[in-house]
């Protein structure tokens, strides 16, 4: 049996129908549409964001098996190129969008295809030098408004008639992005596409003896790590009406690593969790003096001293280790 089969025949073992899949999905979507009444829609939008550009990121990382240190690069480009385009170039919001999210596709192709001659710590490094060179032309360039940065971004009309400068108007849109987002990586992944990527993952040189071109299925899935970082820049550009050189950092990057890592690399629902949980922890602890780094690192090594998995992975491996002692 080759890769592509005997991993497609897990695959589907593991995704076997649960009676309330679809209810906790219309549950979980229902709880969205309603929580801005009772939470912070800023805030809420800005978790959104954050945790599309984890889910994209895991993509890469979780089921491709390569680490980026450079996925500021896309976020941040993306965020200039759409806060421009919607400033300067008086583009409407869903184009302004599309610009930078174009912008961050092409730029990911040629990051990609230069780093992806290499492995381990090497593509690693790579990304990172890369990434800072990005940084770099964001400060020096003109039109990116140096340590300014590009203020005042009108949000807009949504196609000629949906008014974004309202709130809640903004966070359904933005709830539209993430979930779109969020279900293409979702099929994505199940895809024969994604499963030859976690055949890559597991064992690459068994893969190259059964004939794929492995360095292409590389190449796809960090362009599209790189566009869906560079949604979520753009669009998180549009909500905060600002975009800087914090997007672009290479802190950005680190960030979205513990993210990924804290809710669990390789599960889908991992990344939300994680970034659901460094964007409370940093918004709520900055108010109250804490220094927020420094508790953030605390959790980060508490969840890797007890979940190695991560939140999610743990969570998960429980589960299906009390139903197979059900089922025995």
């Amino acid at each position: 049996m080759s890769i592509h089969s005997s991993v497609m025949v897990d695959d589907r073992e593991r995704r076997v129908a649960h009676p309330g899949r679809i209810a906790a999905w219309g549950l979980a979507l229902a709880l969205l549409a309603i929580a801005p009444f009772f939470l912070y829609p800023v805030f809420l939008m800005k978790l959104m964001c954050f945790a599309l550009f984890a889910c994209a990121f895991n993509l890469l990382i979780g089921y491709a098996g390569l680490l980026s240190f450079g996925h500021a690069a896309f976020f941040g480009a993306a965020a200039y190129i759409s806060a421009h385009s919607a400033k300067v170039w008086g583009l409407s919001p869903e184009l302004s969008i599309l610009a930078g999210t174009a912008c961050a596709a092409v730029l990911g192709w040629i990051i990609g295809s230069l780093a992806i001659r290499r492995q381990g710590i090497y593509f690693a490094m790579v990304t990172l030098a890369l990434s800072q060179m990005v940084y770099f032309l964001a400060l020096q360039l003109k039109f990116t408004g140096g340590e300014d940065g590009i203020q005042n971004v009108p949000r807009g009309m949504l196609f000629g008639v949906l008014d974004l400068g309202k709130t809640l108007n903004m966070y359904f849109f933005v709830m539209a992005i993430f979930v779109i987002g969020f279900v293409i990586i979702r099929r994505v992944v199940h895809s024969p596409y994604g499963q030859i990527l976690k055949a890559i993952r597991e064992n690459e040189p068994r893969a190259i003896s059964l004939g794929y071109q492995v360095e292409r299925y590389k190449l796809l899935a960090f362009v599209l790590s790189a566009t869906f970082a560079g949604l979520a820049g753009a669009t998180k550009a549009l909500v905060f009406q600002v975009a800087s050189l914090i997007d672009v950092q290479w802190q950005m990057s680190g960030e979205v690593i513990l993210m990924t890592l804290l809710g669990g690399m390789g599960t889908l629902l991992g990344p939300v969790v994680g970034s659901v949980l460094v964007v409370s922890l940093e918004s709520y602890l900055a108010e109250s003096g804490f220094p927020v780094m420094v508790v953030i690192g605390v959790v980060f090594v508490i969840c890797v001293m007890l979940f190695r998995k991560g939140i999610v992975g743990e969570a998960s491996g429980w589960w299906e280790g009390r139903a197979g002692r059900k089922a025995s």
